[in-house]
């Protein structure tokens, strides 16, 4: 531990944000420590089992390009690799890996304990110290220790309370106290708190589970990466399984909803729309019959399995008939029950797009206490935390990533911005340029910007520029490599496609829907042995090149209005035009530019033109 009790920065939570925020700082030089209440819990997965899914496979790759560690950790530790809507555009792509829980932790504190420049201690956080409107430090119960800056990454346990049935207890994750004294010491600073709701469903012992009436879930073969920086996977592979609630299931949660925290009214925070408990699925859609249960591998040797689809806070013998009413879990033993957890959040609005607290300068909140679920969604926020943090005290530019840049950049703007008031998750739909911000192109995005920060090795830099030429060398042999009909013909009709009457390009053939670069290959043998990641860039980008073009031509429009900057002190009130509520929401956000001016909920287009007008005549005179 350093003697001194100084650092340049320090982070409070070692969750997948706090991890994250504690390592990229580290990487690029700053003496860092990371705080967490319990060493033995050091990336926790403290629901599911699993890294990605829908959008979130977006962020994870992101977090990759960058020199982020989620994704490196989840291919060590994967038990299930699977590509989801296969069958949609690219652009909803989405790898989700099941993981084995114990082996996450254990790769991810081994990954802290190897890091140079960070100290891991083991202690709860009281309170941070502040000089004014600048923060100095952070105490606990025995010592101060000095920072230049801060992250707070502290998940679920800022004034952390627990639910089963009526009975409540604090906790920050069950068998764990939540931090009261830090949420009530920002509180006493002047930001603003609001309370919000999670859940998790109960876990089960495998002995108990007849799998045999179940439907099995497999992985991909060949298994697909998440990260960029894979070898060979050896974990063994496991399957997941699917059931389903039914009219019995639904009976006894009905009956029981008396006991349920969540209808009694004991629970205040607002919980996540698009991840509701069993009862509340149960009672928003009595119309359903059912609803799917999908059950997943805790890990390689653990024997337990966590229930996705019944979380749930009702009295742990109501648990049990649910669970005993479902097909295949008669027999099942609950290990651990199922609860709800609220706990204290920052309302994201009072952040700047840094994830630094317009408040107090050098304090950075990442995570859930910014309004977010998911471990993706926490991770991503943590490393762009530690990277400003970072970037402040060597006295750069910040890091700042737009909407059409990466997922990353959607999900900070969305919070800023427009704040929330439930659980933010993330979706394709929230990305306005989802074509662009592909998973699959993630690198070729990113990897630039995580090298000029120190964060990716000129190895890997290396590697990605060859990748660039040899994309760009193929496209252009493509373009110019035409075929005769009598060439092609046998092979456009053995797929089903219309012939062709005169020469055509390889380019043009493969636009089109029918063909794949393998098919190419058969006319056209001059490129074998291409890494798959290259044919496949290949393909989207040629089958998807007016869609592309046209997402690309809008995002310009976009950065246009986001070149437009206002000024950190400009002035709202007094332009003419503008009404209370108008001057309210600018002065609460503050936007960076128009750009973002304009996505602040109630901010209309009528006042973007006149705040354009006005920032025009500061500039003038300034």
């Amino acid at each position: 531990m350093n003697s001194t009790n100084d650092y340049d920065i320090i982070v409070i939570g070692a969750g997948h944000a706090g991890c994250e925020a504690a390592l990229s700082s580290a990487r690029m030089g700053l003496r860092t420590a990371i705080f967490t209440i319990n060493m033995d819990t050091i990336g926790q997965m403290s629901c599911n089992p699993a890294i990605g899914g829908l959008a979130k496979s977006h962020l994870v790759k992101e977090i990759d390009a960058l020199g982020g560690e989620m994704a490196m950790i989840t291919y060590r530790v994967g038990v299930q690799f699977k590509v989801l809507n296969k069958s949609k555009g690219p652009a909803v792509w989405a790898t989700r890996v099941q993981c084995d829980r114990a082996l996450y932790r254990k790769h991810m504190r081994a990954s802290l304990e190897a890091q140079s420049g960070l100290d891991i201690n083991q202690e709860s956080i009281e309170g941070i110290l502040i000089d004014g409107h600048r923060i100095c430090g952070v105490r606990t119960c025995d010592n101060s220790y000095h920072a230049k800056a801060i992250v707070i990454a502290t998940g679920t346990f800022l004034n952390g309370l627990i639910h089963i049935g009526p009975e409540n207890f604090p906790a920050g994750r069950i068998g764990e106290p939540p931090s009261i004294n830090l949420s009530k010491s920002l509180g006493e600073i002047g930001f603003k708190i609001g309370r919000l709701k999670t859940g998790t469903p109960p876990r089960l012992n495998a002995a108990g589970i007849d799998f045999s009436v179940m439907q099995i879930h497999k992985g991909d073969m060949p298994l697909p990466a998440m990260s960029l920086f894979t070898g060979e996977i050896k974990n063994p592979q496991l399957p997941c399984y699917i059931t389903y609630t039914n009219k019995q299931t639904h009976k006894v949660i009905l009956d029981n909803l008396k006991f349920s925290p969540l209808y009694s009214g004991a629970i205040k925070g607002i919980g996540p729309r698009y991840c509701p408990s069993i009862e509340d699925k149960v009672v928003r859609f009595r119309d359903r019959t059912r609803h799917q249960i999908f059950l997943e591998p805790e890990g390689i040797e653990a024997d337990e399995y966590y229930v996705n689809g019944i979380s749930t806070s009702l009295p742990s013998e109501v648990q049990m008939q649910i669970v005993k009413s479902i097909s295949g879990l008669e027999n099942a033993e609950i290990k651990k029950f199922g609860y709800a957890i609220e706990y204290d959040f920052v309302y994201p609005t009072q952040l700047k797009p840094t994830l630094e607290t317009k408040l107090i300068e050098g304090l950075f909140l990442a995570g859930q206490i910014n309004g977010t679920s998911g471990y993706e969604e926490a991770a991503a926020q943590g490393l762009i935390a530690g990277i400003n943090a970072a970037l402040k005290i060597k006295g750069k530019e910040p890091f700042i990533i737009g909407r059409h840049e990466a997922y990353i950049g959607v999900l900070i703007d969305d919070l800023v911005t427009k704040g929330t008031k439930e659980p933010y998750r993330m979706f394709t739909s929230r990305a306005e340029y989802r074509l662009l911000l592909r998973q699959d192109n993630a690198d070729l995005r990113l990897m630039e910007k995580g090298h000029d920060l120190g964060l990716i090795s000129k190895k890997h830099f290396d590697r990605l520029q060859q990748k660039k030429a040899l994309i760009s060398t193929v496209l252009k042999r493509l373009r110019s490599t035409r075929v005769k009909p009598e060439i092609i013909n046998p092979v456009l009709t053995k797929l089903g496609g219309a012939e062709i009457k005169e020469d055509a390009s390889l380019y043009k053939l493969l636009k089109r829907p029918e063909m794949s670069y393998a098919d190419i290959k058969n006319v056209s043998a001059s490129d074998n042995g291409l890494p798959c990641d290259v044919t496949s860039q290949i393909e989207i980008q040629t089958k998807y090149e007016g869609y592309i073009q046209r997402q690309a031509e809008l995002a310009e429009k976009f950065k246009k209005f986001e070149d437009k900057k206002i000024p950190a002190d400009f002035v709202y009130q007094g332009i003419p035009g503008f009404s209370r509520e108008i001057v309210e929401k600018l002065e609460e956000v503050r936007p960076l530019n128009l750009g973002q001016a304009g996505r602040i909920p109630g901010v209309t287009p009528a006042a973007i033109s006149l705040l354009m007008v006005a920032v025009e005549r500061h500039r003038r005179k300034q």
